[in-house]
Order: C-alpha cells, then sequence, then structure tokens
C-alpha cells in the first residue's frame, strides 16, 4: 500500500512538490467551501462575497443544502477533477452529519467547519489517486474482491495520513480559519505528499 502511494507521488508527479501543486484546486476549493460555510453561519446579515444565500436555504432538508453546497462551491464544468471534488464535498459533509449527529448545516461551529474541511481534503486525494490508478490496482490483484480491499485499506491510509497532515499544522500554533484555510490545505497536501514519498520500506 506504501510503496503504491510513494510511486503514485515520486514516480506519477515527480515528488511531494509537483503532486501538491497537481492538487492546487483542492486547496482552492478547501478555501471556497470554507468562506461559503461560514457565510451560512452567519445568521441574517448578506454577505455581497457569499457563494450562497443563507434565506432561501432555510427550511430545506440535509439533502437539499449539501447539494446546493456542493453547486455553489464546485461548479459543474465537464472535468473529472470537477466531479471528484463534488463528490468530496458531499462525503465531507455526510461524514460531518454522521460525526455530529445535531449538527444544522446552516449553522456550522467552527470545530464542525474544519472537520468538513479536513474531510473534504481527504476525500478529494483519495478520489484523485482512485481515477488516476484505482483500476490499475484492481487489475493487477489476484480477484476483484482482493483489489476493492487494497482499495479500501488504501482509502483509509490517505485519510489517516491527511488527517496527521492537519494535527502537525495545529501543533505548530496553525490555525483553520477562513482567511488561511486555502494556504493551510496547501501545507497539508504538501506534509501528506511528503510522507508518502519518503516511505521506506
Amino acid at each position: 500500500m506504501r510503496r503504491a502511494l510513494k510511486g503514485y507521488v515520486r514516480s506519477g508527479y515527480g515528488g511531494s512538490g509537483t503532486a501538491s501543486r497537481r492538487m492546487g484546486s483542492t486547496a482552492t476549493t478547501a478555501g471556497v467551501l470554507s468562506r461559503a460555510l461560514s457565510s451560512l453561519a452567519g445568521g441574517a446579515t448578506r454577505d455581497p462575497t457569499a457563494v450562497l444565500d443563507r434565506a432561501l436555504l432555510v427550511g430545506r432538508n440535509a439533502d437539499e443544502i449539501m447539494d446546493a453546497i456542493v453547486e455553489a462551491v464546485r461548479p459543474v464544468d465537464g472535468t473529472q477533477d470537477a466531479e471528484a471534488s463534488r463528490a468530496a464535498i458531499r462525503d465531507a459533509l455526510s461524514e460531518l452529519l454522521a460525526r455530529y449527529e445535531n449538527a444544522n448545516l446552516l449553522q456550522l461551529t467552527d470545530e464542525q467547519r474544519e472537520f468538513a474541511i479536513e474531510r473534504f481534503t481527504a476525500n478529494d486525494v483519495v478520489r484523485r489517486f482512485e481515477l488516476d490508478t484505482g483500476q490499475v490496482i484492481i487489475e493487477k490483484a489476484p480477484t476483484t474482491t482482493m483489489g476493492l480491499a487494497r482499495l479500501k485499506e488504501i482509502r483509509s491510509y490517505i485519510k489517516q495520513t491527511v488527517s496527521a497532515s492537519f494535527r502537525t499544522l495545529k501543533q505548530t500554533g496553525r490555525q483553520l480559519n477562513t482567511g488561511k484555510v486555502t494556504q493551510m490545505v496547501r501545507d497539508a497536501l504538501r506534509e501528506t505528499f511528503t510522507v508518502f514519498e519518503e516511505y521506506v520500506s
């Protein structure tokens, strides 16, 4: 698993620096997602720069609100990267509601928004990896079932590593606030890909 990720970063992208730049849209989308969630939680005051109008979502169910967030944050543009990011946003919000049973998508706390950003980042990396190498992993496995099991293991490891990268940054005093989300996600991605690249078997 770790060798596969090392090869993905080192051979596929020429190193962690290139890989993190390739994932630059993940950081940008994370910034837009953070601003959208913060704006929704801002209450009745209308933010003219907001990508969503909170008043139009009051009374909607969670699925409708998630759909609106996905559409506003990452509109369809016909690319696989956009589709991966849209799915990653939806996954992150679903995980958020599973983790925080009483969460209100229109009034998320700072902790809940941070969780959503971390989960989106991890899910986007997972989905990009699966787009690039998922089919190869399945085809090279002795059986399809084993290939899917390997993908599941890799998916879990990527998520754990991304979360650890965010924790490392926070331990240095960095805060995942709205104004610095994009840069912090870039740094977390670089940290993550460095871990993958430097794996020693």
